[in-house]
């Protein structure tokens, strides 16, 4: 398809002891290059940038280039990735986040060995340092880096039978708005907010969560499902109505 790079999660337990600050190949490729995200940094931005509790707070642009200096001699290229909402939202700007990203290009740069790059210039520029093998889904999420963020509980499990096993009916509708209204249930960020992790990812989920726990969040949700379900039934012919596997499991259940 002429992709000549990924740009990937640094997971510790896909890298072991190797470091994200370099390129590396997907097992069994030869024409794609892996760039990996520096999550420590990036973390330090995102979500770490305005909290007061953080040994390292304030966070300077100079603490910060002298943080990314340190890898010169030890690294070929350090990726930061985040979200958009970073500069604004996550971080407000009372935060001072606006003023520390706009002196932070410059107090990269008053280091003669630093300099930017586009990630296709990175791909271009740097060789691969070794081969990864990824095995199993990977995400930016929580310490461990994979689904449990999304289908870690019971709770999510159920959510998500629930809302995929209304597919055919949804489906036989032909109702747009309907079908619409069941796509959006299959956001990711509904099943987040039922995550019951806490310890060290707690306070992230909590601060991106409008629920006051996972469990009013599933409520809140499973309602939506029964409501939407209502609807569809009221679509279709009766003949034409199927039991959903969600149905059949809770009877099954009971």
């Amino acid at each position: 398809m002429g992709f000549k790079g990924i740009l990937a999660e640094g997971a510790d337990h896909i890298l072991g002891w190797r470091s994200p600050n370099y390129l590396y190949s997907p097992k069994g490729t030869q024409n794609i290059k892996l760039l990996l995200k520096n999550y420590k940094l990036s973390d330090d931005i995102a979500f770490r940038f305005s909290s007061k509790d953080w040994p390292e707070w304030p966070l300077t642009a100079n603490k910060y280039a002298q943080w990314i200096s340190s890898h010169n001699g030890a690294a070929d290229v350090v990726n930061l990735f985040m979200d958009y909402e970073t500069l604004g939202e996550h971080q407000w700007e009372d935060t001072g986040i606006f003023e520390f990203m706009r002196s932070l290009p410059g107090e990269i740069l008053r280091h003669p060995d630093n300099y930017f790059v586009t990630p296709s210039e990175s791909v271009e520029k740097f060789p691969t340092r070794d081969e990864l093998d990824v095995p199993y889904y990977v995400s930016w999420a929580d310490v461990e880096r994979d689904l449990s963020a999304w289908r870690g509980n019971p709770i999510q499990h159920d959510a998500l039978r629930a809302v995929y096993s209304l597919e055919t009916n949804v489906l036989k509708t032909k109702d747009q708005d309907i079908i619409d209204d069941w796509r959006r249930l299959q956001t990711s960020d509904h099943f987040y907010y039922m995550c019951t992790k806490w310890f060290a990812d707690g306070d992230v989920h909590k601060y991106f969560n409008p629920y006051e726990s996972p469990y009013d969040a599933f409520i809140s949700y499973m309602n939506v499902i029964h409501d939407l379900k209502l609807r569809v039934d009221e679509v279709l012919p009766v003949k034409d109505v199927g039991i959903t596997d969600f149905e059949q499991q809770s009877a099954m259940a009971v």
